[in-house]
């Protein structure tokens, strides 16, 4: 048997011959980008990158799966990283993706005609308070998310104020979606927490209580709470907790209750009956503010992507290597499938970062060139 040392020796050989070798790779993935650019072509070809792989795994013996398998991973990470090379020289030539958003200092919330959906003392009533304050010129609410996008849509406000996700119950899919139906852009986001009380008509007991109204969310978050103290309650379904306390209030039946906020109490002259209902006390949902406006503070932080890449094994790693490779960070990632393909999927992805930010300039120039779509949806 060898000795452990010697042969380290000699992979140590072979790593720096490897290494040369890969130098003058990437020498040669210089001039290509400088060909391509002078010819007026991408830099991502499909069909030339398939074949090679094909012809480099056929150079490993047939009987060999797993070499082949190591070749072809090999080779999709060095044609990886020499597209990323590409790219960056692409967009020091001045090709770069072109998101169409303008930098300012800062929002002007004076003129503002904001909507949320829900009625009054909706927790999307509480974050637009929370995130505009009394800038705003005026407010208006809606029944329906959709019915928010056509109000940015048609002009008759200038921001709305959506749920994107909840830290227990998980993602507003519905949202998602309208998202990329919709031509908005997301310009802030609000986390609000989500504080649950039990609430009654004036004079009502915990004991009286038979039928409970709150959003699907809603009861979902203090489903243990229901479960282990009040099995028996009849639990109903409406729109949101805000329009659940109102019923309470209209109806007037001591036997029925909402769960809402303690601020839908003070508005709808409830009773509190029990307060911190909810499973999880430390229960948090981030809103997104939206505008028809492509415009990102200059401090922005966040952007948000959607993207459409192509169904093939590996692409979502082709996809997110424009990532990795220029140091970014992701920090979310939700899919959603598009609507009349089947089993094909939208991705919505959330990184740190800004568009002024060369890493992410580098990064937006190749997921636009790589993927199928490509949509900067804010910069946040």
């Amino acid at each position: 048997m060898r000795d452990l040392l010697e042969i380290r020796d000699e992979i140590d050989v072979i790593d720096k011959d490897i290494l040369n070798l890969f130098t003058k790779r990437m020498e040669l993935a210089c001039q290509v980008a400088d060909y391509k650019i002078a010819n007026g072509k991408g830099v991502y070809d499909k069909e030339r990158e398939d074949a090679k792989l094909v012809k480099l795994s056929s150079y490993v013996d047939d009987d060999d799966i797993f070499s082949q398998m190591a070749v072809r991973e090999l080779y999709t990470q060095i044609m990886s990283i020499s597209r990323k090379k590409q790219f960056a020289i692409l967009r020091d030539k001045g090709v770069e993706f072109k998101t169409g958003f303008t930098k300012v200092d800062k929002f002007d919330f004076s003129n503002a005609v904001v909507c949320f959906q829900g009625v009054q003392g909706a927790y999307s009533e509480l974050a637009m308070r929370a995130f505009f304050g009394e800038s705003m010129k005026s407010n208006f609410h809606v029944d329906l998310w959709r019915d928010a996008m056509d109000a940015i849509s048609s002009g008759e406000a200038d921001y709305a104020v959506l749920p994107i996700e909840n830290s227990l119950a998980g993602s507003i899919e519905e949202n998602f979606d309208l998202l990329s139906e919709y031509n908005v852009v997301i310009i802030g986001e609000q986390i609000i927490k989500v504080d649950h009380a039990l609430l009654g008509v004036k004079g009502a007991k915990i004991e009286d209580i038979k039928t409970v109204y709150s959003h699907p969310k809603a009861i979902a978050q203090c489903e243990n709470y229901i479960r282990n103290n009040h099995i028996e309650w009849d639990v109903k379904n409406l729109r949101n907790t805000a329009m659940s306390a109102q019923k309470i209030h209209d109806d007037n039946d001591i036997t029925q209750a909402a769960i809402g906020s303690t601020y839908n109490a003070k508005l709808y002259d409830l009773d509190i009956l029990e307060e911190s209902i909810q499973d999880d006390k430390n229960n948090e949902t981030r809103f997104i503010i939206v505008s028809k406006d492509k415009k990102y503070k200059e401090s922005a932080n966040q952007i948000s992507l959607c993207l459409e890449i192509s169904h093939e094994p590996g692409s979502l790693y082709r996809i997110l290597s424009n990532l990795m490779f220029n140091g970014i960070n992701m920090n979310r990632i939700e899919s959603r499938p598009i609507k009349g393909v089947n089993w094909q999927y939208r991705f919505f992805i959330d990184i740190d970062g800004n568009l002024d930010d060369e890493a992410v300039r580098n990064a937006l120039t190749g997921l636009a060139e790589e993927c199928v779509s490509l949509r900067v949806l804010g910069n946040y």
